[in-house]
């Protein structure tokens, strides 16, 4: 056959991206290794895919057919491999949640509910992440899958990447650090920072960017909803730091300002963290796979972990 699998997904790939390097990341090929790729489909087809040289990547009428055949395949394939692991491992099963930020709710609703179709089977619980060891309650399996941005060395506890996202310092618009090209660590002891009631050496601000400096923030001001958080950067009351995606409707509404953190600005990655045995389990990695869809759907600013 002219057609593979891989071709339908690299395709796929490159139309949610827009560009061979994000697809190639998304894929887990190098940008030279899908290049071939799609240049060796091209010669089978013997005709363009793609045009080249425009960003986002546009597709030739081939191209776009191919595109319609893969949205309409792969979601079949995907659903066979789910019923085939139903099979093999059971379609019962548990899955408690925490999330260590309040701003991860945005888009882990949908992402819970499409779970939810797909596994109808699996109790679903939630709980909030902010007041207890979120790792500790899921290596003693009172817990079984913590959303996260802070990564432990432990083999006991296996890290699945989500995307990554840019960590903002939140300002109001008419605040002395807008006007300032490079936000450094100093510009912060003398102001109030506005955090969620976490312990401040989880949070990106402090570990990336403030501790390594030695620098403390004149005061900290702890609060549970991101929407107030923004209310009160806006008002004058502090600044904050929030992810990209988090606060770019605030943003765009011309609430508050954004900047990055650095001359090169701070990124992390958001984790799904599991217990190492339970890693390879099938509705755990249906999970994963469905965050990462909803999330690049969805989420401004962020990338491919």
């Amino acid at each position: 056959m002219n057609i593979e699998l891989r071709h339908l997904k690299t395709l796929m790939a490159l139309d949610q991206t827009g560009s061979l390097v994000e697809a190639a990341a998304q894929i887990h090929l190098t940008q030279s290794a899908l290049s071939h790729q799609l240049k060796e489909l091209e010669g089978r087809l013997d005709q363009p895919l793609f045009y080249r040289k425009t960003k986002p990547v546009r597709f030739t009428p081939a191209g776009q057919r191919l595109l319609e055949l893969a949205q309409s395949v792969l979601p079949q394939v995907e659903a066979s491999e789910r019923d085939l692991s139903r099979i093999r491992q059971g379609r019962k099963g548990r899955l408690n949640i925490t999330i260590e930020c309040h701003s991860c709710y945005d888009w882990l609703m949908p992402t819970l509910n499409e779970f939810r179709g797909h596994w109808p089977e699996v109790e679903l619980d939630m709980l909030g992440g902010f007041h207890f060891d979120s790792i500790a309650k899921l290596k003693n399996g009172e817990l079984d899958l913590v959303v996260t941005s802070d990564p432990k060395n432990d083999e006991n506890v296996e890290y699945l990447p989500l995307f990554k996202y840019q960590a903002m310092l939140v300002l109001a618009p008419d605040h002395q650090l807008v006007n300032k090209t490079v936000i450094e660590p100093h510009d912060i002891s003398k102001e109030t920072l506005i955090t969620y009631p976490v312990d401040c050496s989880s949070l990106d601000i402090f570990q990336c960017f403030l501790t390594p400096a030695g620098i403390e923030p004149g005061s900290i001001r702890q609060v549970e909803l991101t929407m107030m958080m923004v209310q009160l950067v806006a008002s004058g009351r502090g600044i904050s730091c929030l992810p990209n995606w988090a606060v770019h409707d605030y943003v765009k509404q011309g609430f508050v300002i954004e900047k990055p953190l650095g001359r090169h600005g701070v990124w992390r990655t958001l984790y799904a963290a599991v217990r190492a045995e339970q890693g390879e389990n099938a509705f755990i990695q249906d999970f994963k796979n469905i965050a990462q869809r909803v999330c690049h759907q969805h989420l401004e600013g962020i990338k491919h972990a």
